[in-house]
């Protein structure tokens, strides 16, 4: 199992480390960046754990931040589709494949 993460789930993850920085400093940021890497070792391990949600799609709520980590399982690999705040934007990443 290996994982893909999309061009723009790559930039959702880096506007939110950036904002985590800027607020809080590089020791936030950083743990932002540790829980977002932990979910995906989860991921690969059991890619089945998050719950089927929108279009298809599954869905793993961060445990320290408010973002969850939307993903497909194809084939043998986990596409990550978004990293979403959960309050901000709600599906906008619909159109990512």
């Amino acid at each position: 199992m290996n994982y893909w993460l999309h061009p723009e789930a790559q930039e959702d993850l880096r506007e939110a480390a950036e904002f985590y920085r800027d607020q809080a400093g590089t020791a936030l940021s950083q743990s932002f960046l540790s829980e977002f890497e932990h979910s995906v070792s989860l991921l690969l391990q059991y890619p089945r754990l998050g719950v089927v949600w929108r279009h298809g799609k599954r869905r793993l709520v961060t445990r320290r931040f408010p973002f969850s980590v939307i993903y497909a399982v194809v084939d043998d690999q986990i596409r990550i589709l978004a990293v979403a705040h959960h309050s901000r934007r709600p599906g906008y990443w619909r159109g990512r494949k």
